[in-house]
């Protein structure tokens, strides 16, 4: 599938849909999740719980899907060491069915980035096309050593995201993938995190991805206008994304955060 490449996201007015809308899905939640994980060099010795978010653009031809969550419970805490909490109704094929979605006639994923709780659930859209960015793709597959666990590189068994690597779209920068929206470039938390820009009747909102975990980040505070994650290959690329984002004209919609799962809709 062909997409049209472009860098300057702030120009392209044309494809703006007065029908599109976005739906934060929570899928799960990370227990005692710790605080500079989330937030660079803040909030030492602190955990907090976070949300685990799956995103659906509807209005358009068919559904798209942002990010696609993390495994099961059991299997985070086996491959991850991390407590994750998930009710029946959170399952993503439920949340989904909940939108009157069947994960079949779901044509298009972006993922965000290839890290273990935005990808691992690929395999539910066995009809989709999955669009990932070059550099993300490359990185993933041979990361360094501190990373090569969010990518689930062990030795152990293939990554969760590699299920779905025969139906990926590799794009390289910002390009439109369907009317009225847009995948935006962010480099930094990873080298090719992307984020999700939909352009709707009261503006555009940027989906984030992990460039930005939580309002708190995008927020900063008297010494920093907005943290980067704890997590990161490159800072200065990740200050730069932010300064992008600061151009695109749009209201941040963060990844992990419990607000975006209290709004729920955004239009």
């Amino acid at each position: 599938m062909s997409y049209e490449a472009g860098h300057d996201a702030r120009v392209q007015t044309a494809d703006v849909s007065r029908e599109l809308c976005i739906h934060a899905l929570h899928v799960g939640d990370i227990i005692d999740w710790p605080t500079p994980a989330l937030i660079h060099m803040r909030g030492f010795q602190e955990i907090r719980d976070i949300p685990l978010i799956m995103f659906v653009i509807t209005g358009g031809p068919s559904p798209i899907v942002v990010d696609t969550g993390g495994a099961s419970p059991a299997e985070v805490a086996d491959v991850h060491g991390y407590t994750m909490r998930q009710s029946e109704q959170q399952r993503p094929e439920v949340v989904l069915s909940s939108l009157g979605i069947d994960p079949l006639d779901v044509r298009l994923v972006v993922n965000s980035h290839l890290h273990w709780d935005h990808s691992s659930n690929n395999h539910l859209f066995p009809n989709a096309r999955i669009v990932v960015q070059e550099s993300e793709l490359a990185y993933a597959l041979d990361p360094e050593q501190p990373h090569r666990k969010p990518y689930e590189q062990l030795g152990q068994r293939e990554p969760r995201w590699q299920s779905g690597r025969d139906r990926f779209d590799i794009v390289r920068g910002d390009v439109q993938i369907a009317p009225g929206v847009r995948v935006i470039h962010l480099p930094g938390h990873s080298p090719g995190s992307q984020g999700v820009l939909v352009s709707t009747t009261s503006g555009r909102f940027l989906i984030t991805g992990d460039c930005v975990g939580s309002y708190e980040n995008w927020k900063g505070d008297d010494f920093v206008d907005h943290f980067p994650s704890g997590t990161f290959t490159s800072l200065p690329e990740y200050m730069s994304s932010f300064r992008r984002i600061e151009e695109l004209d749009c209201t941040v919609i963060p990844s992990h955060d419990f607000e975006v799962v209290a709004e729920g809709i955004f239009t």
